[in-house]
């Protein structure tokens, strides 16, 4: 699968690695072989993240994050999509090493992003508060993807945490 081309933030951060292809909640890499790329799923979509690429429904969580309301799954007419909607994805957030609030700069955009508030700040002696984040109250949902001004978060998949 053809990755898109890369974002200027990427670009500068030396982000350039290819990334596994992320598809909408409860859509594995078998179901979206059922995919026809007919774009339904992307017209409705109403956080506009949801692309084709090759020809494959795939998020783009740099536009926005997914709020789960379903409409994807709903319009989609071939079998993409588990028969009950799901309201997370098989990954989390991972705040690494660039993170500012890390790096004594004070910052909490992804805290105040995410809405299950699955990113917290802990105090740190002789500095900034620091993110912790709680990986089983994380959706995947991609809130905390678009505001982070150093492009610090990333997704892992729940297999490597919990498989």
């Amino acid at each position: 699968m053809a990755s898109p081309a890369p974002t200027r933030r990427a670009f500068l951060s030396g982000r350039l690695a290819e990334t596994a292809a992320v598809y909408p909640p409860g859509v594995t890499a078998q179901s979206i072989q059922n995919c026809s790329g007919c774009g339904a799923c992307v017209e409705l979509c109403p956080s506009d993240i949801i692309v084709l690429q090759s020809g494959r429904a795939t998020v783009d969580f740099s536009r926005g994050e997914c709020t789960f309301c379903g409409r994807c799954a709903e319009r989609c007419p071939e079998a993409v999509f588990p028969p009950r909607f799901a309201t997370r994805f098989s990954h989390h957030a991972v705040i690494e090493d660039g993170c500012l609030a890390v790096n004594y700069v004070d910052c909490q955009a992804c805290r105040d992003s995410c809405p299950t508030e699955a990113i917290r700040f802990k105090p740190r002696l002789g500095g900034p508060f620091v993110p912790a984040l709680d990986a089983d109250a994380c959706t995947g949902c991609g809130a905390c993807l678009s505001v982070c001004p150093t492009n610090s978060i990333s997704m892992r998949s729940l297999e490597v945490v919990h498989g």
